[in-house]
């Protein structure tokens, strides 16, 4: 039981701290904290710039950043740093790095209790243990990606890695539930039912990188465009194959997730109700798509699609192995 409640805690963490860094990217605060593990080489951010001791800033990484984002480091001096530094920015990113404490700590008590488990111990205790490494690893690329400026690639590994760790939490928590009943699904309708949900998955996770991209774009412009008003960042990224592609990949979500609800309200089980939740949360997020496609990126609407995608991950994951559990009758 307590493994199932920690698994739980931890995915709620790592939600929360995926709509955190979703609103470290939208406001551009990514920088916000130009060192790592320190934040203007302080343990404590500054809120003004006088309170930063230049004699603790490395400039040479400050240099090496600037060159790898085409800057010429020769420009880069302590009076530049302290020019860029801005209060929201730095708070916001490093409110981001305290939303990683409950997570790391969740996710250590998850793997040390894993071997109470008195059902499917030995896969709980390698699930749990794989999580602790994804976490870890994601931390050390959360460092990479302050020390890279923000290099494009590493931000979408950075989410893929995120992806995966819900993925893994969800089966902990399915192999520790308490009282776990069957559910029975006739043959020709289960094997319908669970190729559709595992085409829906793939497609899923697929947007969600494909997402991380188009936002990484994103970034890249509101650094470029300036004077483009976000209603007008819309026709840029409207020309990009990966933005074609996202939006076409939608339907095939919507189509899918359509016959996975209308094949399930046939068994009508009332235990099957993931279906209906995964349809609507596909339906919400294609409209906050035709918003931010047709009218304007907003910066609320992004981080409600990227929390939005994270619950999904999650609740699609639960529906496979819910179905996949029934194998047929």
């Amino acid at each position: 039981m307590i493994v199932h409640r920690l698994a739980w805690i931890t995915l709620v963490c790592l939600i929360v701290l995926v709509v955190v860094g979703a609103t470290v990217r939208v406001t551009g605060s990514g920088l916000g904290c130009p060192d790592w593990p320190t934040c203007w080489g302080r343990l404590i951010p500054p809120t003004r710039a006088d309170q930063i001791d230049v004699e603790k800033l490395d400039i040479s990484k400050f240099k090496r950043q600037a060159e790898r984002r085409g800057m010429d480091p020769d420009l880069i001096t302590r009076e530049t740093v302290i020019e860029s530094f801005d209060p929201v920015h730095t708070w916001i990113e490093f409110f981001n790095r305290l939303t990683s404490l409950p997570l790391g700590l969740s996710v250590l008590l998850l793997a040390l209790f894993s071997f109470r488990s008195k059902r499917h111990r030995a896969w709980i205790v390698i699930l749990s243990w794989l999580a602790l490494i994804n976490v870890l690893a994601n931390a050390v690329m959360g460092a990479i990606v302050v020390r890279s400026g923000l290099q494009p690639g590493i931000i979408t590994l950075h989410m893929a890695l995120a992806f995966l760790l819900i993925s893994i939490l969800v089966t902990v928590m399915w192999l520790s539930r308490p009282n776990p009943q069957p559910i029975s699904i006739p043959r020709n309708l289960w094997r319908r039912l669970f190729a559709i949900s595992l085409v829906f998955f793939a497609c899923l996770f697929a947007e969600g990188l494909m997402g991380s991209q188009l936002r990484e774009q994103t970034d890249e412009l509101a650094k470029a465009a300036e004077g483009l008003s976000r209603s007008q960042w819309v026709e840029e990224l409207g020309t990009t194959w990966i933005y074609k592609v996202h939006r076409s990949f939608s339907w095939t979500l919507l189509i899918s997730s359509a016959l996975m609800f209308y094949w399930t309200r046939q068994l009508r089980e009332p235990r099957l109700r993931e279906a209906k939740f995964i349809l609507a949360l596909i339906i919400a997020m294609m409209l906050m798509g035709i918003v931010l496609g047709h009218i304007a990126i907003f910066a609320v609407i992004q981080v409600l699609h990227v929390g939005a995608t994270a619950v999904l991950l999650a609740l699609t994951w639960h529906w496979i192995l819910r179905i996949g559990s029934a194998r047929g009758s």
